[in-house]
Parts: structure tokens; C-alpha cells; sequence
């Protein structure tokens, strides 16, 4: 059941994130939503359930995106264990635990993408995506951390019943 309901926020979040979230975009940055479920859910489940997570939201994302098909899957799985080591040493209803987390998450996430790239053979101009991409990401992206953290706190809390 845990499961299917993890599931389908995923789902769910990977469709309004794809059709209605860049709707809102401010020179092509929009907030990355499922980065921030990967962060909260590895943050409060813990680096088993958090690589689950982030291999699963990173892939849908590759799925939609149309992009390199593995970046997405990689960086979200690596976030979601990094955020996940960090379980049992949180305060975890604490207010700036989801704005310090998604702040490091957006970072890591996107750095490790850039990375990827470069493996790959792609020329990435570092200093341009983190002003023009990473940057006005993390401030969208911290908009929305808060409610997103509390929304994944309260359904952990639900389906852990």
C-alpha cells in the first residue's frame, strides 16, 4: 500500500510538474518539486528509502524530460542517499531543516548533473549554469520547500499508521 501511495505522488508530481508548474517560470527556471519530495522523504525515511525515492523521481523526470536519459536518475538517487545518511541526526520537525536541505540539495543535485555532463563529453560552461540555472533555482525552489516538507512529513506520518 506504502508503496502505491509513494507512487502516486510521484506520478502526479512528475505530471504538474511537466504540464503546469512551467507555466509559472521565470526565464525557463521553475521550481524543482520532485527534487524536494527526493530531499524531504530521504530526510525523514532514511537512505534505503531515500535511494528508492530519488532513482524513481530522477527517472520519471528522464522519462518526461527528453533530456540525457540517466542524469536526472543519478543525481536524485545520489541526493537521496546523501540526504538520507542524514536521517537519525536531524531535528526533524524543525522549520530550517527543509530550507537548509533543499539550499544543499539544489547545489548538489545540480553539480552533480553538470558533472554527468562533463563525464559524457558535453562542454558545460560551470560558472553560467550556477548564475543563470542553479542560482535562480535554489530561490524557487526554497518558495516551496516548506510546504512540500510539512505535505511529505504529514503522509509519512499517515501511511506509517
Amino acid at each position: 500500500m506504502n508503496i502505491l501511495i509513494w507512487g502516486g505522488v510521484l506520478l502526479i508530481t512528475i505530471i504538474v510538474q511537466s504540464t503546469l508548474i512551467p507555466l509559472i517560470s521565470i526565464r525557463g527556471i521553475f521550481p524543482d518539486v520532485l527534487l524536494i519530495i527526493v530531499v524531504s522523504y530521504a530526510l525523514l525515511s532514511g537512505k534505503e528509502n531515500g535511494v528508492g525515492m530519488g532513482f524513481f523521481a530522477g527517472l520519471l523526470q528522464d522519462l518526461a524530460s527528453g533530456g540525457i536519459f540517466g542524469i536526472g536518475t543519478l543525481s536524485k538517487l545520489s541526493t537521496g542517499y546523501l540526504f538520507g545518511m542524514a536521517e537519525r541526526k536531524v531535528f526533524k520537525e524543525h522549520v530550517l531543516l527543509p530550507i537548509l536541505a533543499t539550499f544543499v540539495a539544489t547545489i548538489f543535485n545540480g553539480l552533480t548533473g553538470m558533472l554527468l555532463l562533463v563525464f559524457f563529453g558535453y562542454k558545460v560552461d560551470l560558472i553560467a549554469a550556477l548564475t543563470q540555472n542553479i542560482m535562480p533555482l535554489i530561490g524557487y525552489n526554497l518558495l516551496v520547500a516548506v510546504p512540500i516538507h510539512h505535505a511529505v512529513y504529514r503522509l509519512i506520518k499517515f501511511t506509517a499508521e
